[in-house]
């Protein structure tokens, strides 16, 4: 980045780190912090979208839909999460290619699955192998959002389905007796008073989605732990930068982000909590009277 990097050999001490830091793989380890907070600000509503279809479900009268919502929460969650995101992006992958071979090659006479290989005519791939790299980049990033956004509703539907039901049944009850149909006394008792039981579930699983990040490395998207693997290992004499093993300061340097993203959520959440608290049959409801008496 700097003209005085132009020979490694010439320079030491500070300037020599300062160098180091500005290469190229350390402009692309930086912007996979960016990644990873892309992934999560993406991922979290999509998850909450399918967590609140997935609870509606389960509370139908309909049989069908509430078979769907069940058996979608609990077979997510009785999955293995790292088998799971392994699954869904090849299934989904080869999902997308299936559809795009038999509307674009309907002539295709040789079978898709052929032993252990799965293939589609040239123009059926998903990307096109003259896609540029962005491309490339950007679809497996697709498919990172909606692995963790399947696995990670499904959580959010069990604690929804559980918030929903938590809401005083008599208020649901007179709601009735004043002539509320269902779908009324859904959306104007159950809806705003489910938040505040269902936020301490939510911020917990918003913890645990922020760990789960780190499986972005088995996906095939570089993130920061693949940055942080390729940059400490030991570098020898033949690169222009040589070093020991780094992976320690690389790793604590990880440690202090998601420790300082934590953080900023667990105060974050804390507010919200005390915020819906206000007027609400809960503890924190009568906590907030009983200080303000």
């Amino acid at each position: 980045m700097f003209d005085f990097c132009t020979d490694p050999d010439a320079i030491e001490g500070m300037t020599w780190l300062a160098c180091y830091l500005t290469t190229g793989k350390h402009m692309a380890f930086y912007t996979s912090f960016g990644t990873v907070l892309l992934l999560l600000a993406i991922t979290a509503p999509i998850a909450l979208l399918f967590g609140f279809f997935g609870a509606v479900a389960a509370r139908s009268q309909i049989a069908p839909l509430r078979w769907l919502g069940k058996g979608y929460t609990a077979m997510v969650r009785g999955v293995p999460d790292i088998a799971f995101f392994l699954f869904v992006p090849i299934a989904m992958d080869q999902g997308f290619e299936w559809l795009r071979h038999k509307a674009k090659c309907p002539d295709w006479d040789f079978p898709v699955r052929q032993g252990s290989d799965f293939v589609v005519c040239d123009i059926a791939k998903l990307p096109q192998s003259s896609s540029a790299q962005w491309v490339h980049e950007a679809y497996g990033f697709t498919l990172a959002v909606l692995a963790f956004a399947v696995v990670f509703g499904a959580f959010a539907a069990n604690v929804l389905y559980g918030a929903m039901n938590t809401v005083p049944r008599g208020q649901v009850e007179t709601a009735e007796a004043y002539g509320m149909s269902r779908r009324q006394t859904f959306w104007r008792i159950v809806m705003p008073q489910m938040w505040v039981y269902a936020l301490p579930g939510l911020s917990n699983l918003w913890q645990i989605l922020i760990k789960a990040t780190p499986l972005l490395f088995l996906l095939g998207v570089e993130d920061i732990v693949y940055w942080a693997r390729e940059l400490g290992g030991s570098k020898t004499s033949t690169y222009a930068y040589p070093h020991p093993d780094w992976r320690l300061y690389y790793f604590t340097a990880l440690l202090v982000f998601y420790l300082t993203l934590t953080s900023l959520s667990e105060r974050f959440f804390s507010g919200m909590t005390n915020r819906l608290s206000r007027g609400q049959a809960t503890m924190g409801g009568d906590a907030q009277r009983k200080a303000e008496a």
